[in-house]
């Protein structure tokens, strides 16, 4: 059976998604590849690492989530009893970044016996471009003050991207490649098909994985149009772009946020409920920002915040039929959550829905007063009215994180892992340069208080400071990840997904087209 016959069949069928996934068990490319990571497993081996880090990069390591738990503790031990000491750069560096990523406790000091005794990682190394390009991906995942891995990243990039102009350089491409898309910064989904295209030198179990690979993208594809067909049915029902048509009305692109926060296919019904609460953020914000009188907008504010239907009744219809949606959705949202996991969330989530109203008058107020905030006054407001608190919090209560007992205040402000998120989004966006269309042009942004705040410093400063500022934002999400909270670990990789997915989301060309979010939308949706 040929691969679009695969989609075709799985596309047409009611099976459930455990269903679609058995069709993947039972191929013999799954099987092969389950056993070369057992065998990997019983040597010992480097190949073994190689095999996961391959099977991570094409996002497929679902289906071998307990042969690669086996494999990263018992590398983990070996780590803890010094039997990796004589390990070279690239063995040492692919080891530290596969624990590290899934939440392991490693030290970067085992980076140091590759410094000379000037304290500089030693000359000779230049030469490993694949240790070098191992302990570049591996220096992504530094935390502040780890200085050794500051280090290792300015060394390897350096070094990495003269290669890069090497006309003799074999693996150019895959070096330019692997500086531009770093793994941890990535998604896998989105970048697996530059990784098949290089392959470069893992020949183990190339055929296999290439096959297991195309057919879970398949699968996944058809998963996809399911939902697709659904959210899509769900807005038109809804209706509220018929009676708001100065908001955003596109519910493909929304759906890529879920897409990438939530790449397990079995995710398939968080994914079509927390597309309902990233529809409602656009919605509002274009309300606040296109549409309401600043006397409209504080009742409605109000509203919000008593959750009181009758606070509505005089405003404008869009305004009313507005506050209907967003009280039903949370309504439905509360009793999914309680169905699927004992407890309803309703009361914090309705707090988080004023906290991001609240938020957004505050921005209101400044623009019709004309007033410049600092940009840390900005920067705090901004984190909220990202979205991000609110999308999390739905997150954190769709996946049973809290069950029936409060774990996190998760409506908190001051929750680390949340707000260096909200910090990326915010940064990214008003560094975006280009407004989604419809949105209005008149909002200050960072970049505005930053240059009200640095007189005589250019736009060009102004930008290279935020982008400095998102860096230093990833190190510190970085130690939220690895840290010990309350947070899982797939709750606390949501959120790197959520940051991951939010350049593709703001980087517009010089015409204002997403070219490369629209790609992908074109490649997994298989739109036209």
């Amino acid at each position: 059976m040929s691969l679009d016959q695969i989609s075709t069949m799985l596309a047409a069928t009611n099976w459930s998604v455990a269903e679609k996934k058995k069709t993947i068990y039972k191929e013999s490319a799954f099987k092969k590849i389950s056993n070369a990571l057992m065998k990997s497993y019983r040597h010992e081996s480097l190949e073994g690492l190689t095999l996961v880090d391959t099977i991570q990069r094409l996002g497929i390591e679902y289906y071998f989530k307990g042969e690669i738990k086996a494999i990263l503790d018992q590398q983990y031990l070996k780590l803890h009893v010094g039997a990796e000491h004589s390990a070279a750069l690239n063995e040492t560096a692919l080891r530290f970044r596969l624990l590290r990523q899934e939440g392991y406790c490693v030290s970067a000091d085992m980076f140091v016996k590759f410094k000379n005794e000037n304290g500089t990682f030693r000359a000779e190394l230049s030469e490993d471009i694949q240790g070098l390009m191992s302990l570049f991906e591996a220096s992504e995942l530094r935390v502040e003050a780890e200085d050794i891995l500051a280090e290792a990243y300015e060394y390897s990039r350096q070094v990495l991207d003269v290669a890069t102009w090497n006309p003799h350089q074999s693996l150019a491409s895959v070096i330019g490649h692997t500086l531009k898309h770093p793994h941890h910064k990535s998604l896998a989904k989105f970048t697996a098909e530059n990784f098949l295209s290089d392959f470069y030198n893992r020949k183990s179990m190339k055929k296999e994985l290439t096959q297991l690979s195309e057919k879970d993208f398949y699968m996944i594809r058809a998963i996809y149009k399911e939902e697709l067909h659904q959210i899509l049915s769900w807005w038109e029902d809804l209706g509220l772009f018929k009676k708001m048509n100065f908001a955003r009305n596109r519910p493909v692109k929304w759906y890529m946020w879920p897409v990438a926060m939530l790449p397990d296919p079995s995710m398939s019904d968080v994914r079509t409920e927390i597309i309902k609460t990233g529809a409602l953020i656009y919605i509002i914000d274009d309300l606040f920002d296109n549409f309401g009188t600043l006397d409209d907008l504080v009742v409605f504010t109000e509203a919000v915040n008593r959750w009181d239907f009758n606070m509505v009744r005089h405003l404008p219809e869009c305004m009313r039929v507005c506050f209907k949606a967003l009280y039903d959705i949370t309504a439905e949202i509360g009793q999914h959550i309680s169905a699927r996991n004992g407890f309803n969330p309703t009361d914090t989530i309705r707090k988080m829905w004023a906290n991001l109203c609240n938020a957004y008058l505050v921005e209101a107020r400044w623009l019709n007063s004309g007033y410049m905030p600092s940009t840390e006054v900005y920067l705090k407001n901004g984190m909220v009215t990202s979205g991000v608190p609110i999308v999390l919090a739905h997150l954190y209560f769709l996946l049973g994180e809290d069950g029936a007992d409060c774990k996190v205040d998760i409506s908190n402000d001051s929750l680390s892992i949340v707000n260096n998120v909200a910090i990326i989004l915010r940064l990214w966006n008003d560094l975006g340069g280009a407004k989604d269309e419809n949105e209005d042009s008149n909002d200050w942004s960072f970049l505005d208080s930053y240059l009200n705040e640095h007189k005589g410093s250019s736009v060009d400063s102004a930008r290279e400071h935020v982008q400095q500022m998102i860096s230093d934002t990833w190190t510190r999400l970085n130690e939220d990840y690895i840290s010990p909270n309350p947070f899982s670990i797939p709750y606390k990789k949501i959120c790197l997904n959520l940051a991951r997915i939010v350049p593709l989301m703001y980087i517009y060309d010089d015409n204002h087209n997403l070219l490369m979010l629209e790609r992908h939308m074109k490649t997994l949706l298989s739109l036209d």
